[in-house]
């Protein structure tokens, strides 16, 4: 047992040699024996992470400056009386709490999955016997019994196989099931091409094998992945990140005037708890308690426009990423292509057919080389036939949807067949099956006995070209056949060479191997599993945005490049394996990303590699996968996107959106969608934080200039009304801009660059200008209401209520007329359309009508200590706010004139 930690290249030695480092043989273990192994190698299971608390999850929730802050505030409020107005301010941080909340404790599920890739059971030999043992009892030396339908239960290294196919698209990506044997390996090899081995949690699918236990739980290749899926983090969102730069920005900020607030206060003689007052109701007003909501909301109004087009987003985070994306690495296998195998070119020794439709269904034509003439029967049809009827595939439409049974490449041979008119059941009552020598994967042929409706009995043969070639009865063509076969081939095609032998009418009904030679060639079909129809056009539109697009897979190289280069991926002719970046450092594997965009039999470590890679240039990844082999790379790109149909749990787990459609088209629209998204959050972050800050510089010349009159503080704004403005108003008017249509520049133009600031110089002047002007209306607007009341006889507190009021109303309707000029940041509303919007106006007419509520209903004067206002003081303010317009319109053109290259 001493070799077990030291060899690790089983593919590479005899599989007697593996049994003697083990210590086993065929008759297995002795119960005994695998007791002693069990103890000290421990069962055969994936050991879960532990989950964090949902208290954990909470509490977190807490974790943020900001709300420090509004706690603080609180505290204060409730202290000094002020109970409705510390209610409100606690109802906002619980909401924020709440909301986080339930978006996190969605995450973190991934190893669930892979603990159902393990089967419950595993037949192995024990004390010579044939057992049934729990799966978890397996232990490095136990001799297993392998047969098609079967989950393999640990990595285990074959001795003995007949006609075994193994599904590994989990691990490897492959969709076609890999055929199995014994024989030794070259060590440097990737799992993909470790044939004489099996892996846990993958299916055969056809045949049996026998095979010895050398790796078990978390040391097996699934177990690699689930312990890739504990050490690698998720990456932050550059929204978050940005986000977070901005609240400890508006938290110091808010945290140094509070105090120097505090400090004017006492300076002006105002009372310890006054100076005290005044400082938390400027924190309240400059904290844009409102934002976190409209972040969250606008996220979740864009995951239901994704949804729509087949991007289902698991984390809300993940619809921002997506604009801001520069990289795709995608897989092939169901992402760029269609996961259906499909009959592309077909040779009859003479001339060339291409086959035009895709997929499993029977539309399409079969034309010769470059021309539009359809094939005839003397030309193709014994080829065709004999294709369906060497073959034990079944190809249906059902409901109006096409149903296939057995193996992909005989799929995709009975559906050329329905394309040339032939329907495979009436061709099979014919020409009647007698006998079959089923497929050899050792051989690589497959031959079947048909009786002819003519009474005559022919074999028809099918394989590999070099399998059939010594099998023809002419071989002066076999050179040209091999030479069309490779060329065929090196376009990343699967080739299979047919042939037929006519026999007495008195031979057997029997095939012998006697009876496998003197065949007659008939042809050669190439299959393909051929890229989508709509994936070219989206992956040019990613380039024209800017968004380099990688192919990361673990198919054959040859494949991998001629699929690069049908679908114009930059440099497809450039092609790195798994086995060339393990001979890398990281900083050479940084180097390579920049210029290759292909990358071919990788494995799960590579795939995780390049991501980080690419991520230490300044990239922001988008990652596809279905396997769980994508798994880690999934969880550490910016975006993991898992496929809906074909993907794994454990990958949809991992991932940040789900594709319903496993179609690369929708991954382009999803990042259409998240432009869009993170346009509207800019816009929705642009509109909100000057209406904070005018607030605040309201409150801050009060406390800097204003008297005391009359033993009650003379204050525009009163904190209740703040929150009034932030988070009734503010919210109703911004959540309007979350349903903006697209710029209309959305795809072309580059991503934001991650490290780039989220608010630009540009946006920064836009704001101090409309704040400015939105605190000096605000302010001149209360100061005339307050003097004109008080000329006018009004009692004092009265005259400070209705100034108050109108100073309310005045921030609203400034809103109102800045939320227009936010609909777009760079262009006017005419190029946006007026109209394009009508959430816009159905959001003003509400906050209009809350708005009237807040100044006439008697229980909102109680609780807001609001008063009702004259038409005229209405006129005045909407007269005053709408100056906000006028500016700003001005402001853009300005913009759009003198600094035409710089963007908002």
């Amino acid at each position: 047992m001493s070799s077990i930690a030291q060899n690790k290249e089983w593919h590479s030695v005899s599989y007697s040699k593996v049994l003697e480092s083990l210590d086993t043989s065929s008759e297995g273990l002795s119960t005994t024996e695998a007791g002693k192994r069990l103890k000290k190698e421990g069962p055969n299971i994936i050991c879960r992470q532990s989950r964090e608390s949902a208290f954990k999850i909470l509490l977190r929730q807490f974790l943020n400056p900001l709300i420090y802050v509004l706690l603080t505030a609180t505290i204060f409020a409730i202290t000094m009386g002020k109970i409705t107005d510390g209610i409100v301010v606690f109802c906002v941080i619980i909401i924020n709490a709440i909301i986080g909340f339930v978006q996190e404790y969605q995450a973190g599920k991934t190893i669930q999955g892979l603990l159902q890739l393990i089967p419950e059971n595993a037949t192995v030999i024990r004390d010579g016997k044939q057992k049934n043992i729990q799966a978890a009892e397996l232990v490095p030396g136990d001799y297993v019994l392998l047969q098609a339908g079967d989950k393999v239960s640990a990595d285990m290294r074959l001795t003995f196989v007949k006609n075994m196919q193994c599904n590994e698209s989990i691990l490897t990506g492959e969709s076609l099931p890999v055929e199995k044997n014994t024989d030794i390996i070259e060590a440097d090899v990737g799992v993909a091409d470790r044939k004489n081995m099996v892996f846990s949690g993958t299916l055969i699918t056809s045949g049996t094998a026998e095979g010895v236990v050398v790796l078990a739980g978390i040391k097996t290749e699934i177990g690699k992945i689930s312990a890739l899926l504990q050490t690698t983090a998720s990456v932050k969102s550059p929204l978050t990140k940005s986000l977070e730069k901005i609240a400890r920005g508006i938290t110091y900020a808010i945290i140094l005037v509070s105090v120097l607030v505090f400090l004017i206060g006492i300076f002006r003689n105002y009372t310890f708890i006054d100076a005290i007052f005044f400082a938390i109701t400027l924190a309240v007003a400059a904290i844009p308690e409102g934002l976190p909501a409209v972040i969250t909301i606008a996220s979740a109004i864009g995951i239901m426009r994704m949804a729509k087009r087949q991007a289902i987003i698991r984390h809300l985070s993940a619809v921002e990423t997506l604009g801001s994306t520069t990289v795709i690495c995608s897989d092939k296998t169901g992402t760029l292509t269609l996961n259906e195998m499909t009959v592309q070119v077909l040779w009859n020794g003479k001339q060339k057919f291409n086959v035009t439709g895709v997929g499993i269904n029977t539309d399409g034509k079969i034309l010769k080389n470059d021309s539009d003439e359809e094939g005839k029967e003397d030309e193709i049809g014994e080829l065709i036939s004999a294709a369906a009827l060497c073959n034990d595939a079944t190809l249906h439409k059902k409901e109006g949807h096409w149903k296939s049974v057995g193996d992909p490449t005989e799929v995709a041979l009975i559906a050329v067949a329905g394309k040339f008119g032939i329907n495979e059941d009436e061709l099979r009552s014919k020409w009647r099956r007698l006998d079959e020598l089923p497929f050899d994967s050792e051989k690589k042929i497959m031959a079947t006995l048909h009786l002819s409706p003519s009474g005559e009995k022919i074999i028809y043969l099918k394989g590999a070209p070099e399998s059939v070639i010594p099998l023809l009865l002419n071989s002066k063509n076999s050179s040209e056949v091999r030479t069309e076969a490779l060329q065929l081939a090196g376009t990343g095609m699967r080739v299979l060479a047919f042939a037929s032998r006519k026999l007495d009418s008195e031979h057997s009904s029997l095939i012998t191997e006697e009876d496998l030679c003197d065949f007659t060639f008939l042809g050669i079909q190439a299959i393909s599993d051929p890229p989508r129809m709509e994936v070219k056009e989206a992956i040019d539109s990613c380039h024209n945005a800017g968004i380099t697009v990688k192919m990361i897979t673990g198919d054959h190289p040859a494949t991998a490049g001629a699929i690069g280069r049908e679908l114009g991926f930059i440099n497809a002719d450039r092609v790195i394996t798994g086995k060339e970046l393990q001979n890398l450092n990281a900083q050479e594997i940084q180097e390579v990303v920049k210029n290759t965009n292909i990358f071919a039999r990788v494995s799960p470590e590579d795939k995780l590699n390049l991501v980080k890679a690419l991520q230490a240039n300044g990239e922001v990844v988008a990652m596809t996968g279905d396997g769980v082999n994508d798994a880690p790379a999934l969880k550490r790109a910016d975006i993991g996107v898992a496929m809906g149909i074909s993907g794994t749990a454990v990958a949809k787990e991992a991932a940040d959106m789900i594709l319903a459609d496993d179609n690369f088209e929708s991954i382009k629209a999803a990042v259409e969608e998240g432009r869009r998204v993170f346009d509207n959050l800019l816009k929705s972050i642009v509109f909100l934080l000057p209406t904070s800050i005018g607030l605040g510089l309201v409150i801050f010349i009060a406390v800097l200039f204003f008297p005391s009159e009359g033993g009650i503080l003379l204050i525009p704004i009163q904190p209740v009304q703040v929150l009034w403005i932030n988070l009734i108003t503010a919210v109703a008017l911004s959540l309007p801009l979350a349903l903006e249509a697209m710029e209309p520049d959305v795809m072309n133009r580059p991503p934001r660059k991650p490290n780039k600031p989220l608010l630009s110089s540009l946006i920064i002047f836009r704001m101090i200008l409309v704040s400015l002007v939105m605190a000096g209306g605000t302010i001149g607007l209360f100061l005339w209401e307050y003097n004109i009341e008080l000329s006018r006889g009004m009692e004092h507190s009265l005259a400070i209520s209705e100034a108050q009021t109108m100073a309310v109303t005045a921030m609203v309707l400034f809103q109102v007329f800045y939320l227009i000029d936010c609909r777009s940041l760079n262009f006017s509303v005419n190029k946006i359309g007026l109209f394009s919007n009508p959430f816009i106006y159905i959001g003003i007419a509400t906050v209009l009508f809350v708005q009237a509520a807040f100044v006439y209903f008697p229980f909102m004067n109680r609780w807001f200590h609001s008063s009702p206002l004259k038409a005229v003081a209405w006129g005045m303010s909407a007269m005053v706010a709408f100056s906000i317009l006028i500016i700003i319109s001005i402001e853009k053109w300005i913009q759009r004139k003198y600094f035409k290259n710089v963007k908002m």
